[in-house]
């Protein structure tokens, strides 16, 4: 029964080895790139302070192209769920092999199981190899910009994208069992797979374990170094403060010294007299926001930030390709018992 699964992925199996191959070679070249852009950034600062300087300018340099990558090896968790999960059921059921097995000695649920291992298999070792040299080569940019969370660079490092490809398979494994249709069940994988990274990355990720909360003063200076303030309305909010070494996750708006939060119509007047919210201020301590700074900082505002921190990244790796890995067992399991109960 081993040899015959694996006798019907071994074209799939082809197809993605010739895949992983032409994705593996571009990335090696690139991180050796890589290194070597860094020693020539390197090879030019005199003191900590200027090494620090150059590899900013070195991460920014390269971070648009990883991230560019880091989109595409994004879409592998879908495409293997796709390609590899959906048809390995629906197509059986289709052409009515399935049939032939089940009137052997192998128990349907036997079958199932066997099927899944052989191509679970294949696709721990696919994305294990892919996850390893992108990890690799995007080291050294990686290190230089010290944010390891963004949504993104967190998703195809390590073990998560090892842990979405084996929840891809899975959930398109059972759909496929369920719709019994190849089409069908194929596009929905490929959604069902983009949501899951979507929700996990925006709703679940942040909550994985306890933030840690800081209030920060909003002085002339700290508000210089947003971003930006406000949006299309009044609200007082900001944009882009940041924690060193740490991935900020919440927010809150301006407050004053009671806790309160600031009157939109207070912080209106402060950012916009006569102007868009948000737009830059004018002379008063110059600046980013200017006047407007002067202003907001006159309120004695401050906010409440949560963040984790850096050092954090690993048990968050951990946390979420358990819950991942979780997931897809109770899909497998689910399936299992589904085929069980079929007439």
């Amino acid at each position: 029964m081993i040899w015959l699964s694996w006798r019907q992925f071994r074209t799939s199996a082809l197809a993605g080895l010739i895949a992983l191959v032409a994705s593996a070679l571009p990335l090696l070249l690139l991180g050796v790139r890589l290194r070597q852009s860094r020693r020539s950034y390197l090879a030019s600062c005199v003191d900590a302070a200027g090494c620090a300087d150059a590899l900013r300018q070195f991460a920014a340099e390269h971070q648009n192209t990883l991230l560019f990558i880091d989109a595409g090896v994004l879409l592998v968790p879908a495409l293997i769920g796709m390609f590899w999960g959906a048809p390995l059921i629906a197509r059986e059921f289709e052409a009515g092999t399935h049939r032939l097995v089940w009137s052997q000695s192998i128990r349907r649920q036997r079958w199932l199981t066997l099927k899944l291992l052989v191509v679970a298999s294949a696709v721990v070792v696919t994305a294990s190899l892919l996850s390893l040299v992108l990890s690799w080569a995007a080291s050294p940019v990686d290190t230089a910009a010290g944010d390891r969370f963004t949504t993104i660079v967190f998703g195809a490092r390590h073990l998560v994208p090892v842990a979405y490809a084996v929840f891809g398979f899975a959930a398109g494994a059972v759909l496929g069992l369920l719709i019994r249709r190849t089409v069908p069940a194929m596009a929905l994988t490929g959604l069902l797979v983009i949501v899951m990274q979507f929700a996990v990355a925006n709703a679940v990720r942040p909550h994985l374990l306890p933030p840690r909360t800081e209030t920060r003063a909003m002085t002339v200076s700290a508000i210089n170094e947003l971003r930006g303030l406000g949006g299309l309305t009044n609200r007082p909010s900001v944009r882009g403060l940041t924690v060193p070494d740490a991935w900020v996750t919440s927010v809150t708006d301006l407050r004053t010294p009671d806790g309160k939060t600031l009157d939109p119509g207070v912080f209106g007047d402060c950012i916009a007299p006569g102007r868009p919210a948000g737009s830059s201020g004018g002379s008063g301590s110059g600046g980013t926001f200017g006047a407007a700074a002067d202003c907001l900082a006159a309120h004695d505002l401050h906010v409440d930030v949560e963040y984790q921190p850096n050092r954090r990244y690993w048990p968050f790796q951990l946390l979420e390709s358990a819950l991942l890995l979780g997931l897809a067992v109770i899909a497998a399991g689910f399936g299992w018992w589904r085929l069980g109960r079929r007439a």
